[in-house]
């Protein structure tokens, strides 16, 4: 799907995710999905470009398995100066946190670049497991 790339996205993101994953993910795994993507679609409004059209593409993979579901949410944007990297925000700093949570809530988290600009993806691995890795590709 593509949403805004304005402050907006993040919620339509949220909310569509939400409506469809409700009943067919456990509720636990649901709440970080939903957290994760607008903090991608977010990092993505606040610091990368937009795609041709001022949008940015959201999507999520859902993959059964003998342990329960798998899931992959991706962002798509044009692309930035630099890439998404995690910073050490001071206590009473108001951001530079977003990609410490996605690191603690998904699987492992990475980065691929390709001629159109960025995206930054987030696997969530069935038994729950939170290795925060990060694979940056491109």
């Amino acid at each position: 799907m593509v949403v805004p790339h304005h402050a907006t996205g993040a919620r339509v993101a949220r909310h569509r995710l939400a409506d469809e994953l409700t009943g067919v993910v456990p509720p636990a795994l649901l709440a970080d999905l939903v957290a994760v993507l607008a903090e991608l679609v977010g990092n993505a409004v606040r610091h990368a470009e937009a795609l041709p059209g001022g949008v940015v593409r959201v999507a999520w993979r859902l993959r059964a398995t003998d342990r329960g579901p798998a899931v992959l949410v991706r962002v798509t944007d044009g692309g930035a100066g630099a890439g998404p990297r995690m910073r050490v925000a001071p206590p009473d700093a108001v951001d530079g946190r977003g990609l410490h949570i996605v690191a603690g809530m998904a699987s492992r988290w990475g980065v691929e670049r390709d001629g159109l600009g960025q995206s930054v993806w987030a696997e969530f691995d069935p038994t729950g497991s939170h290795r925060a890795d990060l694979v940056a590709t491109g």
